[in-house]
Order: structure tokens, then C-alpha cells, then sequence
């Protein structure tokens, strides 16, 4: 994402909690100015303002999910297993992901019906525990630290660092086998060159629907304005979605929703902003 597109994200975020603090959109609202970003442009994102009624906006986001929902739910698991290898190759085989070095994915969970990343997260595990690989990775995982949308990116180095939640989805622990805290991404010395996302679903502008905690979002709102004001490059926001999940109508978006750069999709890579164009 540009650093104009940054500056328009974080203009629209002025009216809203820090999202380590909670990062929400009160539904208490009757009307909102909402920005859409519409096409990608070659400064980044086009920008557009619509009004529009907040609790239409969430019932409209709510009809999505519930679609798409249904949807994954009857996936023939023969197909959903075809496109889960189609598209981690497609990941893996692509110069943006071998030229990485380090980078925030998120572990699929079968039961949400995401698309896996067994294969992406193997394939950098193993790169980091090869001392004599000149491809070695370092790897944050989500872990959610309360219902605020407070979600952290901690590093991992195998398997063995991720524990199960109350919701039986694998995260890492706080704490280390030796005692020590893991090193949150938010602290790195380092910038992430590259984002793994999940989502319910994504349309072709970048807009991406996810599962309404706004942990996602928060977090990366995070991350980008930390890059920017360390100078750093901005990192890829890849999303990954299988056939059904990429829709033609535009999504409905808040101020607060981050679009991705790009798609990969057992059709191939969708690139959608500038930076993506360009890196990729």
C-alpha cells in the first residue's frame, strides 16, 4: 500500500480508538461517511465517499458471511483439497514469497473453513531450523489476547511453539519452553516484507470481508503506521481465497476495513494495488 493510501487510512481512523485498545464501529451510529477505495491507480487506491446507513452496512456484511458461510460449508472436500494445494504452490513457487525473509501468517483452522497453510508454514519452519539455508525466514503467528480485537504476531520457530485455545485453534504461547516472552513482531528490529491473510470473502479491488472482530484490521492499522514511522517499506497484504470466495459486487467497507494487495486463488495471483504490481 502507498504511503498516500496510508495517509488516507490513518486520516479516516482519527475518530476511532487505538486499535490495541479496541478497534470498533459503533453500530449506534446513523449515518456514516464511509471510504471505499475503488481501483487501484498508480499512486495506490482511488478514494470514494458514500453515505451510508451503519446498521445497513452491518446487516449487508452479516448476508455476506452467511452466504459464503453456506458455501464452504458444502465444498466438496475433494475440491476444497485440490484448491488447498493449488494454492500454497502457487505461494510458495512465487519469487515475492522465496525472496521474503520474514513474514505474519496465520495457521488455518479446518473448522473455519480457511484455506490451508500446513504446507506455507512447513515450508518456513524447516527453512529457519537449516542453519546453512540462505532462504531462513523468520515467522510470526496470530495469537488473540482478548475479545477487544486485540490480537498480537509472536514468533515461532517450530511446531512445537503453538498450544490450542479455548476455541481448539492453534496459536503460540506467551512464553517459550526456556521461560522467555516470544518476540511480538510489533518489537522486531526488522520490518515484515509480507502478510498471509485469511477472509470469508474478497472482491477485486482489495476489499476483504473477514469475520467481523476487527482483529485483523486493528492489527495491521498497527503495523503499517509503526512501518511508516520507522521508515520502513510498507508490507504485501496477500490474501488467500479459494474460487468461491473471490465475488464480483463490491464488499461494503468501514474506515477501519484494510484492503489486501493482492489475491492468490487456485486461478493464480490477483494483483491489486500498486505496490503489488510492482513487487510481484
Amino acid at each position: 500500500m502507498s504511503m498516500a493510501g496510508l495517509s488516507l487510512l490513518a486520516a479516516s481512523r482519527l475518530s476511532f480508538p487505538t486499535c490495541y485498545r479496541g478497534c470498533t464501529l459503533s453500530l449506534k451510529m446513523k449515518k456514516a461517511m464511509i471510504s471505499i477505495k475503488t481501483q487501484p491507480a498508480e499512486s495506490g487506491y482511488q478514494q470514494e465517499k458514500v453515505n451510508i446507513n451503519a446498521d445497513d452496512l452491518f446487516q449487508q456484511k452479516s448476508a455476506i458471511r452467511s452466504k459464503l458461510r453456506r458455501q464452504l460449508r458444502a465444498m466438496n472436500p475433494s475440491l476444497r483439497h485440490e484448491e488447498d494445494c493449488a494454492i500454497q504452490k502457487i505461494v510458495l513457487d512465487s519469487p515475492w514469497f522465496k525472496s521474503s525473509t520474514s513474514l505474519c501468517a496465520y495457521i488455518s483452522c479446518a473448522s473455519l473453513f480457511e484455506v490451508d497453510t500446513s504446507q506455507i508454514i512447513s515450508e518456513v519452519l524447516s527453512s529457519y531450523a537449516d542453519q546453512n539455508s540462505h532462504m531462513q525466514k523468520s515467522l510470526y503467528v496470530p495469537r488473540v489476547e482478548n475479545k477487544k480485537s486485540f490480537m498480537r504476531m509472536l514468533k515461532i520457530t517450530n511446531r512445537e511453539d503453538l498450544i490450542a485455545n479455548s476455541m481448539n485453534i492453534l496459536e503460540p504461547s506467551a512464553i517459550d519452553s526456556s521461560g522467555i516472552e516470544r518476540q511480538d513482531v510489533m518489537q522486531a528490529k526488522h520490518p515484515v516484507d509480507l502478510f498471509i491473510l485469511p477472509g470469508y470473502a474478497f472482491d477485486r479491488s482489495g476489499r476483504r470481508l473477514g469475520r467481523g472482530g476487527g482483529y485483523y484490521d486493528c492489527f495491521l492499522a498497527n503495523y503499517m503506521e509503526l512501518a511508516s514511522r520507522k521508515g520502513w517499506r510498507q508490507p504485501l497484504l496477500v490474501a488467500l481465497a479459494y474460487s468461491i470466495q473471490i465475488v464480483d459486487d463490491p464488499i461494503p467497507v468501514t474506515p477501519t476495513d484494510i484492503h489486501v494487495d493482492a489475491i492468490a486463488s487456485p486461478a493464480g495471483v490477483l494483483q491489486i494495488s500498486s505496490a503489488a504490481m510492482e513487487r510481484m
